[in-house]
């Protein structure tokens, strides 16, 4: 009889199972039947969805004239069954996509006959035969790029699930995404158990394939991490970052640690863009099919508030600054700013500012988001996306530094005083970018990779992104010793972040931001504060840079600035090198040819340059002790792998405590056409220290009409209602708040 009952309890459970299954809807991830009846009955009288619609279109049914090819793995990033299958898990998805929407079965044969051929492949296929990973996948030489797969594959597999019949769905479920979904998580808990950018697109992966196929097993691995797993937590992964130090995991976890509140992403926009696809589209699934988690309003919505950070985080050409690993010319263009925006638009607030970015992108997803978006647009809802200053703090709390952004007429100035940034990060505190209409006057390096351009490193990271883009000196920051800040440890900067001191973006004449650093160098503090000031006497805002350090030792200090176009001219001084030496032997330092070197009889440093017409100068207050050096970056790069940009270096040896003061002015135009040079020259003939206490910095700045302006940051007390009283050269001056100009 307890047998009997045992067998009734598993048929019952299994009908059950069964019917649950049977209830669920497809399409229902990302597409849902309500919305594939309303995008169907709206074909045809929206503009921009009907045009990306048609351009799909035509897309795949040339991919589908080509045939279908599932090549056996074998290349890295770039080569031809690295990108072959990258194509193929777009192409089912968007085949997918047009299947439901156009109710055109060639769509559902075309990614049924191929996810059958991966199924006959998957059954017997071994690892990755390239062993550079340090988590192997089986279609790609990493289990992140099979993660990226079976996010795309599994929206294909719910718009075609009702295509196929039951032993189908059974076949595929067994032997394909069952097994893909274990490799890339239980089989791999190095890549999958942790909280980073390749273990969102992992969770995504799962918890996506999990929701077509009705799987709790696996949406709970998806939302919460492999349950009861101890990892090693001394473990790394091939970047030197720690794999799962903290024993956190999961989905959820993935969205609670990287993202501050502000929806700032600790490692940086470049990866903000790479995570947001899995980020979202999970999500859009999770509210499709389990509503009652309320996905979108997890950690105080912040999945939808680090869209607005991140566009923020965009110069004026929509490219994204490049902090910590982060290639340049990765912009709100790319495909995953396309579901970003539309996504932000549909289950925010209707911000019609995302519209106008839209517009830009001239494509939307063919889904009820897009659809949305392309209603607003057509309803001439669009207004333009504001970019203002903005401080966008890091840390989980909000507590481990920021990024802060001040943005004055076509000048935006990047300054950077984040966390490390996970595995990502680099050894940069206190340092900054500037830009004028979206082009760079001193730069950020970004990242030493051609991505998936296989000749270079099989498309991958280079070394020298380690021994140089992540070395401090590649950075507009002081550099002690020729050593990278923490020692360039992984390890010991993942303890640190420097402090907010003063963000004050509440004058548009006065923009100011200000930080401070004690652990980049023993014994050594570092208080930065950068301003950008409108005045009258100057053609457009100027950038203020006062750099304050502190050590309990004498030290040789480097600033760099890796300015970008023509040395027009100098006030000083030098010597260009006839034989080119590297300026140092490591940290960085390797990558530098010396190129000149000089030193300076007056008060002041100036260098002046052109670049794509515009006139800048750097005005600096130096001591006839400094040395000047000019550098190029590509020492020690017998592959060409850096590229041959300039810097310009202000070197102080011997010294303990010390104040580095620089402005820097965008002026003037030329035209190649008319020949002709606009206001060319600097407006500043004087740039003094006139105060340096420990409570008070003044610095006095005299145009060429000579106007003296000067300027105190009060470095102890940056309270808004505080009063400040001071003398200087027997004149009394009284304000309130943190700074005085005048």
């Amino acid at each position: 009889m307890i047998k009997y009952l045992k067998t009734v309890h598993v048929f019952i459970c299994a009908i059950l199972i069964t019917l649950s299954a049977a209830a669920q809807e497809h399409p229902s991830l990302i597409l849902t039947k309500e919305g594939v009846e309303k995008i169907r009955a709206e074909l045809g009288s929206v503009p921009l969805f009907d045009a990306s619609l048609k351009k799909l279109k035509a897309e795949i049914d040339a991919e589908i004239a080509l045939g279908i090819d599932t090549p056996i793995p074998k290349d890295y990033s770039g080569g031809y069954t690295h990108v072959r299958h990258k194509r193929n898990m777009i192409v089912m998805q968007q085949a997918g996509v047009l299947y439901q929407i156009l109710d055109d079965e060639k769509y559902a044969k075309y990614v049924k006959d191929m996810l059958m051929q991966y199924e006959g492949m998957y059954k017997t296929l071994p690892l990755h035969p390239k062993t550079r990973s340090y988590a192997r996948g089986k279609l790609f030489w990493q289990c992140l790029n099979d993660s990226n797969w079976l996010v795309y594959v599994s929206q294909a597999y719910d718009c075609v699930y009702n295509y196929l019949s039951a032993a189908e769905r059974k076949k595929l479920e067994k032997n394909l995404f069952r097994p893909f979904a274990d490799h890339i998580s239980v089989d791999s808990p190095q890549f999958y158990q942790r909280v980073h950018n390749h273990s969102t697109w992992g969770n995504a992966a799962v918890g996506m394939i999990g929701l077509v196929m009705n799987d709790k097993e696996l949406i709970d691995r998806a939302l919460y991490g492999i349950p009861n797993l101890e990892m090693d937590k001394t473990a790394k992964d091939d970047d030197g970052g720690f794999i799962n130090k903290e024993g956190k995991a999961g989905f959820l976890a993935n969205i609670e640690e990287p993202f501050s509140p502000d929806g700032y992403y600790n490692e940086g926009p470049y990866y903000q863009r790479y995570a947001m696809y899995p980020f979202l589209i999970f999500a859009e699934g999770l509210h499709n099919v389990k509503p009652e988690l309320k996905i979108f309003e997890y950690k105080d919505g912040v999945l939808l508030k680090s869209i607005n950070a991140l566009l923020n985080l965009s110069d004026a050409d929509g490219d994204f600054f490049p902090l910590n690993d982060g290639q340049k010319g990765m912009s709100y263009y790319n495909d995953a700013l396309v579901t970003a925006v539309d996504i932000s638009y549909y289950f925010g607030n209707q911000d019609p500012g995302l519209l106008s970015i839209a517009e830009k992108q001239n494509k939307v997803l063919l889904d009820d988001s897009g659809l949305a978006v392309a209603l607003g647009i057509k309803n001439g809802k669009a207004k333009p996306f504001d970019k203002k200053s903005i401080n966008l703090s890091d840390g989980p709390n909000g507590k481990q530094g920021g990024v802060g952004i001040l943005r004055s007429d076509d000048l935006e100035l990047v300054f950077k005083y984040a966390a490390q940034g996970s595995s990502h990060g680099h050894y940069d505190k206190l340092s900054y970018s500037f830009y004028e209409n979206g082009n760079e006057v001193l730069q950020d390096y970004g990242l030493a990779r051609f991505v998936n351009i296989e000749q270079k490193g099989g498309g991958n990271y280079l070394k020298e992104n380690k021994t140089w883009a992540k070395q401090t000196i590649a950075h507009n920051t002081l550099v002690q010793n020729e050593k990278s800040h923490y020692q360039g440890k992984y390890d010991i900067g993942s303890k640190y972040n420097p402090d907010l001191y003063l963000f004050d973006d509440s004058n548009a004449d006065i923009q100011i931001v200000s930080a401070i650093e004690t652990n980049a160098y023993s014994g050594t503090e570092m208080h930065r504060t950068m301003a950008i000031i409108k005045d009258d006497e100057f053609e457009k805002p100027f950038m203020l840079d006062i750099l304050s350090v502190k050590s309990d030792s004498t030290n040789q200090y480097d600033l760099p600035f890796y300015f970008m176009g023509q040395v027009l001219n100098t006030n000083f001084e030098y010597e260009v090198s006839k034989t080119l030496e590297p300026l140092g032997s490591d940290n960085g330092y390797q990558h530098l040819w010396s190129e000149g070197c000089g030193s300076t009889t007056e008060e002041n440093t100036k260098l002046s340059w052109l670049d794509k017409g515009k006139f800048y100068t750097l005005t600096s207050a130096t001591s006839k002790e400094d040395e000047l050096r000019f550098v190029r970056i590509g020492a020690n790069d017998p592959q060409f792998n850096l590229r041959r940009e300039a810097g310009f270096i202000i070197r102080r040896k011997d010294t303990q405590n010390t104040l580095f003061v620089s402005a820097i002015e965008a002026h003037g135009s030329y035209s190649p056409v008319s020949e002709s040079a606009v206001n060319s020259n600097s407006s500043i003939s004087a740039l003094k220290i006139v105060l340096d206490t420990a409570d008070y910095t003044a610095i006095s700045i005299t145009t060429v009409k000579g106007t003296t302006k000067l300027f105190i940051i009060a470095n102890t007390n940056a309270s808004k209602e505080a009063t400040h009283t001071l003398k200087i050269n027997d004149k009394n001056y009284e304000w309130s708040g943190s700074y005085y100009f005048k």
